[in-house]
């Protein structure tokens, strides 16, 4: 996401850097720069109009010329007012004092709402709460049990009401059953029309003043760039949304209905969704999103992904068999597979800052399929060949080769790869890097 608007607002950055001292006329063309980037990126002109003059504001300040490195503190304004534009700070969900908290999922068809009730369901579930999934879109064929089965695979429970097909009945049934049921959320999954329509908001209004949602949660999807501004400001005026979810973030390179939606509705995007899978649904964090436009990386939401995917002890135990140097293939491919966890590499290559050797790295295309041949290979080795790589000799590595699906030079370069991660590996925990983590283990800080 925002790929091109990245690399447009770098080289921007990169020629002001070029400046010994900046003036105004400098401010100036790198601002019309800014400009066209954003327009580029399809945000909304209104929003852009102002976003640039705020900058202007202060970036053409005495103290901002005059300063010893004016160029940093550009940056610094830019980021501060992206971070202001994208919301200011991350806004959490709002649960009612007495369950269940009810949350409204609102949206045009094909905006992702069903997937997205069962993605926000998984991260409810993970986060502590009881959900109970509940699709009231009686128009569109299968649509009930499209949730039905996403909450199947979640292994949570979905209201069905079989036989209604009354939404209002439906939502006094799962009321009544997610009190009975110790649920604290009732999911609500609507109906959506390719369009909005007075019959669809009627609908949407009875609805919402029966079950008095704790949030109306519009979900948009982000490659339809200004389309979904337009939805998202028409649908607050008629229901008075409490967030946004934007769906398909991942395919969106450009990124306008992200820096757009909040200026447009005075509403905050809450969640984005960045993948298929149902734990592909991230908070929204706008400090986190305005690092990541300017080139800056993401680390700390690379580092709370790492927390939740890798297992403590399993990486405590990989530590160990480093500094003993028993690092075997077994265990590469177990530290591929927790690799896999986090996201494809890609996605975690987006995350580290783009400057210096990470700017390198980021270049790097990581074929995932190539992935998939290492694990073939390895799963296709003995045990024994795992844990002593070095008796793999020519026939074996014919067999191995066969076994995989892949060739024998394929298999050459996994061993040559494995022998250099582990050389490496074990220069960085016998070398000052391994030395400095252990004495912050000792003194706590680790």
């Amino acid at each position: 996401m925002f790929d091109q608007l990245t690399e447009r607002l770098q080289r921007v950055f990169k020629t002001l850097r070029g400046e010994g001292k900046l003036s105004e006329a400098h401010v100036t063309s790198a601002l019309r720069e800014i400009r066209l980037a954003l327009l580029e990126a399809d945000v909304n002109f209104r929003v852009v109009k102002q976003f640039v003059e705020a900058i202007r504001g202060r970036a053409t300040g005495q103290e901002v010329l005059q300063s010893l490195t004016p160029t940093q503190q550009v940056i610094k304004i830019v980021r501060d007012e992206l971070v202001e534009l994208l919301g200011g700070k991350s806004s959490a969900l709002s649960f009612a004092g007495k369950p269940p908290s009810v949350y409204l999922m609102v949206g045009l068809q094909g905006s992702g709402k069903t997937t997205s009730a069962g993605k926000l369901a998984r991260w409810l579930d993970r986060n502590g709460h009881r959900p109970l999934l509940l699709s009231i879109d009686v128009y569109r064929p299968a649509a009930r049990e499209q949730l039905s089965v996403i909450a199947r695979d979640l292994d949570l429970p979905c209201f069905r009401g079989e036989g209604v097909d009354d939404p209002l009945r439906l939502c006094r049934s799962a009321l009544v059953e997610a009190g009975t049921g110790g649920c604290d959320v009732l999911l609500i999954d609507t109906a959506g029309r390719l369009h909005i329509d007075d019959a669809l908001m009627r609908e949407l209004q009875e609805v919402r003043d029966l079950v008095v949602p704790t949030e109306t949660l519009l979900v948009a999807d982000a490659m339809t760039g200004q389309d979904a501004v337009k939805s998202a400001r028409e649908f607050h005026q008629r229901l008075t949304l409490s967030g946004v979810i934007l769906t398909k973030m991942d395919g969106d390179a450009r990124g306008g209905a992200a820096l757009s939606i909040r200026s447009v509705t005075g509403q905050p995007v809450k969640f984005v969704g960045v993948g298929e899978k149902y734990d592909a649904l991230e908070l929204f964090h706008p400090d986190r999103m305005a690092s990541r436009i300017l080139g800056m990386g993401d680390v700390l939401s690379l580092i709370e992904k790492a927390e939740e995917t890798i297992d403590r002890e399993k990486a405590l135990e990989l530590e160990r068999k480093v500094r003993s140097d028993s690092f075997t293939l077994e265990d590469f491919r177990d530290q591929m597979r927790q690799m896999r966890r986090l996201g494809s590499m890609e996605e975690i290559l987006s995350m580290l800052p783009q400057v210096g050797a990470f700017k390198e790295l980021n270049k790097v295309k990581v074929d995932e399929k190539e992935l998939l041949h290492i694990e073939a290979i390895i799963n296709s080795m003995t045990p024994r060949e795992r844990t002593h790589h070095q008796i793999i000799n020519g026939s074996r590595r014919k067999r191995i080769a066969r076994g995989s699906g892949t060739s024998v030079q394929k298999v050459n370069q996994l061993l040559k790869r494995y022998a250099q991660a582990r050389k490496m590996m074990k220069q960085m925990s016998s070398g000052k890097i391994g030395r400095r983590l252990r004495r912050l283990k000792l003194s706590g800080l680790g």
